[in-house]
């Protein structure tokens, strides 16, 4: 009855919860209209049939509901495959051939009784808002996190109302229930997962868009990507995480990472105002003189200090003039040298610096074609990084005047990514072969002459980027890239979808310190460090990217650890390396004034730069 390699795809889900917002216009799944744990999703089918395939769960009714809600739309492989290259629409008949089998057989299908605790969560949110039948709970019970077990919840809660939460935490106190609230679920280090009462808060949606107090305000089951639409529409932008990410739950857990943040800031920078639900039930916000002083910061583990149910977030103005460029470098110093420059000068709304994995992945819309991107751009071009920047006209006017004009301009960007099944192919490197340099030869390929010469070689098209793809999702992808957001350097990273592609190959985790930038020998040292520990476990490892913050005077630098989620070896070993990187981080923090390890931020996202960075 099982399907081993419908198996073998559910096993491989990131549950990056990509498949919980319409990021590619297809729509979402047609059951999660009326449905809304997270087994109605492609990432919970996908959850129940990996449980199916290891004889964790019964046959329960809930489980028979959500197989019977999948219409086998096809949604979800056009959604999976752009992220991962997983095709989950296999998984999904699978489980429902699953059931379909079991009835006919006639086999038990157990009937799960409330107990005096769900009917009191029922009588707050609604007989179709709390469960307790196991077909729901397990797909709440696990991430691919190496560092967190399975948990298996008692019950999952969707309130809709911030009255609703303090109600339910009341319960849960009279109880001694433990409870965890989860905005997406999409932590990837088990945060978001306990053995009580999960509350998920994807009922409560509202968006408000104060314009003349230039702020949203957001409800907790708001993500990243679908507040980020609302803005545009207003003209607006708002520095927010990854594209699935509630906006709420970033800063509550560890504020705003976006390259964005080198002009707009991060942590309390971003936010005018919050709402909580204390853990005695009690509702506060960060005005009131008596609320507790969430914008300290103490560099020690701190628990959640109440349940974030309302933002106000800033919002922030747009410019007709607005591009994207990449410049790119053959060495790490001067790419970093750079990243501090702009900062310093005040050059540009959005600046990071990228390595080869990155770039590779968000270019590429395979993971071969990716791995070709990646020995091609330092071995034939000589890219070894590339600092992104976006700004309007006069700020890329200057950073064309700083590096002597030699950028990827959009122009030229779009041509590499339309063109990249013939970028990789190689045999237009040929272009090259009449100048005689000595120079990297992406100098050559900026050069405004060459435009109609790559254009000509590589033959940039929709349909040519298609071509790398699946036979039958070629169509598909031809009409995603004729939209022309999807080739826009400014587009691209404020709604930052193609960034979860970094996981595209296998599960990542992220080491993320903050650093002087004006050290840079501190930040290449932590960067050489994180990649000797890797190498030492055999984890594949790469530097993820490095942002300026503060004018120039620090850095965020994310280094990425890869691992296979269904290899127990591999994860073994990525237990260890996290542990060596994390002395490595305590050890360059007790040396070295500024350098704060991501994990003392974890539930003080609301903390102020200058308690966080100064102190």
């Amino acid at each position: 009855m099982i399907d081993k390699e419908a198996a073998a795809i559910a096993a491989n889900c990131r549950h990056y919860a990509m498949c919980k917002i319409d990021y590619l216009g297809t729509g979402l799944c047609p059951a999660t209209k009326t449905n809304h744990y997270v087994s109605y999703y492609p990432e919970g089918r996908m959850d129940l049939y990996r449980a199916l395939a290891n004889n964790a769960i019964p046959v329960t009714e809930g489980l028979i509901d959500v197989a019977d809600t999948c219409t086998l739309c096809g949604i979800c492989d056009k959604q999976c495959y752009f992220i991962t290259q997983l095709r989950p629409e296999r998984v999904m008949k699978a489980l429902k051939d699953f059931v379909d089998v079991h009835l006919q057989r006639r086999q038990e299908v157990i009937r799960i009784e409330p107990d005096a605790t769900l009917r009191q969560l029922r009588e707050i949110v609604g007989e179709q808002y709390a469960t307790n039948d196991p077909a729901h709970l397990i797909t709440y019970a696990s991430d691919p996190s190496p560092v967190a077990g399975f948990k298996m919840p008692k019950y999952v809660v969707l309130p809709r109302a911030r009255d609703e939460i303090a109600r339910i935490v009341k319960l849960c106190n009279t109880q001694a229930l433990e409870y965890i609230v989860r905005g997406n679920g999409s932590s990837t280090m088990g945060f978001a997962m306990g053995s009580g009462l999960i509350m998920d808060t994807i009922r409560m949606k509202d968006i408000v868009i104060d314009k003349d107090r230039w702020c949203a305000i957001v409800e907790p089951g708001v993500t990243s990507f679908e507040l980020q639409q609302e803005a545009v529409k207003h003209g607006l932008r708002v520095n927010v995480g990854e594209p699935a990410a509630t906006v709420c739950g970033n800063l509550m857990c560890s504020g705003i990472f976006s390259l964005f943040c080198s002009s707009y800031g991060t942590c309390a920078d971003n936010c005018v105002n919050a709402e909580f639900v204390d853990r005695e039930g009690k509702v506060f916000d960060l005005n009131q003189r008596s609320a507790p002083n969430l914008f300290s910061f103490e560099k020690r583990d701190l628990p959640m200090p109440g349940i974030c149910t309302r933002a106000w977030v800033k919002l922030h103005p747009m410019t007709e003039d607005e591009e994207g460029v990449l410049v790119p470098f053959s060495n790490f110093d001067d790419a970093l040298a750079l990243c501090e420059e702009l900062n310093r000068r005040r050059i540009g709304l959005a600046i990071g610096m990228m390595g080869g994995e990155y770039i590779s992945v968000f270019m590429a819309p395979t993971k071969e074609s990716a791995a070709k991107i990646k020995e091609i751009f330092p071995q034939k071009l000589g890219i070894d990084s590339l600092v992104l920047v976006l700004g309007d006209k006069y700020a890329i006017e200057a950073v064309k005047k700083i590096t002597n004009k030699k950028v990827i301009d959009n122009k030229l960007f779009r041509t590499l990514l339309l063109g990249l099944p013939n970028l990789i192919d190689g045999q237009w490197l040929g272009l090259f072969d009449d100048f005689q340099t000595d120079k990297p030869a992406y100098e050559i390929l900026c050069r405004p002459e060459m435009q109609p010469l790559v254009e000509a070689a590589l033959d940039p098209s929709p349909a040519t980027l298609a071509s790398v793809v699946d036979h039958d999702l070629r169509d598909f992808f031809v009409r995603l890239y004729e939209r022309p957001e999807m080739t826009d350097l400014v587009w691209l990273n404020m709604f930052r979808f193609l960034s979860s592609r970094m996981g595209r190959e296998k599960h990542f985790v992220s080491c993320i310190v903050y650093a002087p930038l004006d050290k840079k020998e501190v930040i290449t040292g932590l960067r050489d460090q994180f990649k000797q520990i890797a190498d030492k476990h055999n984890i594949r490892n790469h530097c993820g990217f490095i942002m300026p913050l503060d004018l120039g005077k620090r850095a965020l630098l994310e280094y990425d650890y890869y691992l296979d989620q269904t290899n127990q070896d591999e994860i073994e070993r990525m237990r260890k390396a996290l542990v060596e990187a994390g002395g490595l981080i305590e050890s360059f923090s007790a040396r070295i004034p500024g350098i704060v390890w991501i994990r003392y931020v974890v539930n003080q996202g609301f903390s102020r730069m200058e308690s966080l960075l100064y102190t």
